[in-house]
């Protein structure tokens, strides 16, 4: 499991400052959104990783112990590739809640501001 972490990025690509003044709410998303893309790159490096594997499995003639030892790490790199899937499916869950939460939020702040206005 993938530890949160509370950065945030600036406006230079890959520069990261701690996010010590952000509001709690706002790291807790950001922190999603983070670990999205982060779940992606490692899903992506790890499937790359399946497909080398696979590649290398089928062309070079091993002896039984290298093939073996070759299996073990492709059914290893599988697991884990499963296990990000799993991971980022429930992050996105949490991710699409959040994104509804929102839009609940503003809806019933936008009826109240009609409510009053009129």
């Amino acid at each position: 499991m993938l530890q949160r972490t509370s950065i945030r990025v600036n406006g230079s690509y890959g520069q990261r400052i701690p996010a010590g003044n952000m509001t709690k709410k706002k790291q807790e998303n950001l922190g999603v959104a983070l670990e999205i893309d982060g779940l992606e790159e490692k899903l992506s490096q790890c499937r790359w990783d399946l497909e080398a594997m696979s590649c290398r499995l089928h062309r070079a003639e091993l002896s039984p112990e290298d093939s073996r030892s070759l299996e073990e790490e492709r059914n290893s790199l599988m697991n884990r590739a499963s296990n990000y899937e799993k991971e980022l499916k429930l992050l996105r869950q949490e991710n699409w809640r959040n994104m509804l939460l929102s839009v609940a939020i503003f809806l019933l702040l936008a009826l109240l501001y009609a409510h009053w206005t009129m």
